[in-house]
C-alpha cells in the first residue's frame, strides 16, 4: 500500500488553487477512488465548480460540464436521435453525460424529471436511449452541486436521487488566510490551474479503485457497523434509518479512506471518518423531517461503542 505518499503530493497539487480546503479536497479524493459520486452543497461563489475541474485535471480525466436549468431536460444530458436526411436513419448524437468527469452544475435547479436522467448513468455506468444501452466511459464520476434550498429556483432531489451520491460535503467560507491569498492572487491562481501537472491517468484511477475493492474488512469492523446502523433505525432520533445501500455506501468509503492512509484493511476509525459524509444527505429528524446537523450525527460515536 504504496499510494500514501502519492496521495499526498495529490492533495498539495489541488490545494494549489482550492485554497484552504484540505479536508474537502480528501473527502472527494476518497469519494473517486472507493467508485462513488459526490454532491457538493453549498451557496455560489464557494468554489465547488474550481473543485470538480482540478480533480479531473490532476487525475487526466475527460471533463465536461452541465449547468442545470428549469427548462432542461433529460435529452439535453443523455443525449438524443437525430434523423440524418442522408442516410435516412436516425443518428445517436451522445450527450455530455459521456465522459469521465461530469459536473452536474446546481443540479437542483432542475426539475425532478431531469435530475432522474442521472439515476441509471450514476447506478449502472450506462445510458439506455431508444431502446439502446451504451455503456460510459470508464472511470465515471459525477461531481454535482446544488445550492441550498432556501434559495429561490431550486427543486428537492428525491431521495432515490440523494442514494446515489455516495458522500455528500460542503466547502464553506475559507479561512481568513486562505481568502487573503485569493483576493490577492487571482491570476496566481489561474495560472496554478493552468499549470496543473496530471498526477495519474484513467488507467491509474481504475487500477486504484480495484486496490480499494480489495481493502480487508474484519468482523469486527461490520460487527461496529452493524451496530451502527441498527441504532440509527431503532432509535428515538432519525426518521428512518440507513438502509443496507447505505451501510455498503460506508464499506466503500471506509475501504478508501483506510487504501489512502496506507492500509490494506479497514478499522472501524475509519467508519468514523467518513460518517458524516456518506450518511448526512441519508438521514432525516424524526421530530420535523430535517437534515441531521453534523453536530448531531457526531453522537452516533459516543452512543454506539467499538466494541
Amino acid at each position: 500500500m504504496g499510494l500514501q505518499p502519492q496521495f499526498e503530493t495529490i492533495v498539495g497539487q489541488v490545494g494549489r488553487v482550492v485554497l484552504g480546503k484540505e479536508e474537502q479536497i480528501r473527502m472527494a479524493l476518497t469519494c473517486l477512488f472507493a467508485g462513488g459520486h459526490l454532491l457538493i452543497e453549498d451557496i455560489p461563489g464557494i468554489g465547488k465548480t474550481t473543485l470538480a475541474k482540478v480533480l479531473s485535471r490532476c487525475m487526466g480525466l475527460k471533463f465536461r460540464r452541465v449547468q442545470f436549468t428549469s427548462d432542461m431536460l433529460p435529452g439535453d444530458i443523455l443525449g438524443s436521435s437525430i434523423f440524418d436526411q442522408n442516410t435516412g436513419a436516425f443518428v445517436f448524437h451522445p450527450g455530455p453525460v459521456f465522459t469521465q468527469v461530469l459536473l452536474a452544475d446546481e443540479i437542483n435547479r432542475a426539475t425532478p424529471k431531469t435530475q432522474s436522467a442521472l439515476l441509471e448513468a450514476m447506478e449502472e455506468g450506462q445510458v439506455t436511449s431508444d431502446g439502446k444501452t451504451r455503456a460510459l466511459s470508464a472511470p465515471f464520476f459525477v461531481i454535482a452541486t446544488q445550492n441550498p434550498m432556501e434559495l429561490s429556483g431550486t427543486f428537492p432531489l428525491p431521495e432515490s436521487q440523494l442514494d446515489r451520491f455516495l458522500m455528500r460535503i460542503e466547502l464553506g467560507y475559507p479561512d481568513r488566510e486562505a481568502e487573503r491569498l485569493l483576493l490577492g492572487g487571482d491570476r496566481a491562481q489561474r495560472l496554478a490551474l493552468n499549470d496543473m501537472q496530471r498526477c495519474l491517468s484513467p488507467e491509474d484511477v481504475l487500477s486504484l479503485q480495484k486496490q480499494v475493492d480489495r481493502v480487508h474488512v474484519a468482523d469486527a469492523f461490520l460487527n461496529y457497523l452493524q451496530d451502527l446502523l441498527e441504532f440509527t433505525r431503532t432509535g428515538k432520533h432519525f426518521h428512518m434509518g440507513l438502509s443496507p445501500r447505505a451501510g455498503l455506501a460506508l464499506v466503500h468509503a471506509a475501504r478508501s479512506w483506510a487504501f489512502i492512509s496506507g492500509r490494506d484493511y479497514a478499522l472501524p476509525e475509519d467508519i468514523q471518518a467518513v460518517l458524516i459524509s456518506v450518511v448526512g444527505h441519508r438521514l432525516r429528524s424524526r421530530d420535523d423531517l430535517a437534515e441531521i446537523p453534523a453536530r448531531r450525527l457526531k453522537l452516533l460515536f459516543q452512543e454506539v461503542p467499538v466494541s
